[in-house]
């Protein structure tokens, strides 16, 4: 393997393993949901800015038209955490984590509805197999052993990967735009979204402040500076095996803080979902292979 590919490697799974922790750390934080997204977006927009005034690189003025269609993505991109984060609470982080990722065959769907992009039967069996593996992860209600707040936590998760396909289906009309210039304007329309909704009068603990400052400069401006080096460096195939890292991650560390596990049953659900998710991304079955978007989480 060249060195190029060794450090984009590790780059890559540096920001899946930071990505997938991002659930721990919302919880531990006790703040609302809203503050939690809203000091995530301009702790991260300054460090965003700050990386890309230190790398001395000059970037490409921005367009109106640029900046409208990236603004909208990162409506959608915050939408997207507001109700991830909300449905920790209500379900477990690797439960979410686990109807969350049914993301890319949403994207599929999406493409196929608004972009009239063909849908192969290879796309089909793979959705078709994400469809059941939520039917085994949900198994458990079935028996009605849930409450309304867990029915509502899975459909924030839904809810946000729909949003988190939404923003990858939107940045694809950026193409030869900087990725971290993206970034930066997404977090920025974070900042300006949740500034009426953020609860200034509160008063968090010093670990709390900590913890909130994490998520901005370690979560989101280190992880989208690690994913973005990574895409540069990688092939698409290797770069979407990578990011599986990110569920199993986010699965054990609940299980470590919090000690939440899932059923066998579950378990089987949640790994026929990410098996979906990794035939879509790398194109097992099709004759030719499609590319693969990553976006941070």
């Amino acid at each position: 393997m060249r060195n190029e590919n060794k450090t984009g490697v590790w780059q890559m799974s540096a920001a899946m393993l930071i990505s997938g922790s991002i659930g721990v750390f919302v919880l531990l934080s006790g703040q609302p949901v809203t503050d939690v997204v809203f000091w995530r977006c301009l702790v991260g927009a300054v460090t965003l800015f700050t990386f890309a005034r230190l790398s001395g690189n000059r970037l490409p003025p921005l367009t109106r038209k640029v900046i409208f269609i990236a603004a909208l993505g990162g409506v959608a991109l915050v939408l997207n955490w507001l109700l991830l984060f909300a449905a920790y609470s209500r379900l477990s982080i690797g439960l979410a984590t686990l109807v969350y990722n049914t993301q890319p065959l949403m994207l599929v769907m999406m493409s196929m509805l608004f972009l009239g992009e063909k849908v192969t039967r290879a796309k089909w069996f793979w959705l078709l197999a994400a469809f059941g593996g939520m039917a085994l992860v949900l198994s458990s209600q079935f028996t009605g052993a849930h409450n309304e707040a867990w029915l509502l936590g899975v459909a924030m998760a839904l809810g946000a990967a729909f949003f988190y396909a939404l923003t990858a289906l939107i940045t694809r009309r950026l193409k030869g735009v900087p990725p971290q210039q993206i970034a930066l304007v997404q977090v920025c329309v974070g900042v300006v979204m949740l500034l009426p909704a953020a609860h200034f009068s509160l008063a968090p603990t010093p670990l709390q402040w900590g913890i909130l400052v994490l998520l901005g400069v370690v979560h989101t401006g280190v992880m989208y500076q690690l994913l973005y080096s990574a895409i540069q460096k990688l092939p698409t195939p290797l770069t979407g095996s990578l990011s599986f890292i990110y569920p199993l991650v986010a699965i054990a560390a609940d299980q470590a803080v919090f000690g939440h596990s899932l059923s066998l049953l579950q378990l089987a659900g949640g790994a026929l979902i990410l098996l979906a998710a990794a035939g879509n991304n790398l194109g097992w079955g099709e004759k030719t292979q499609p590319s693969a978007a990553a976006t941070p989480r």
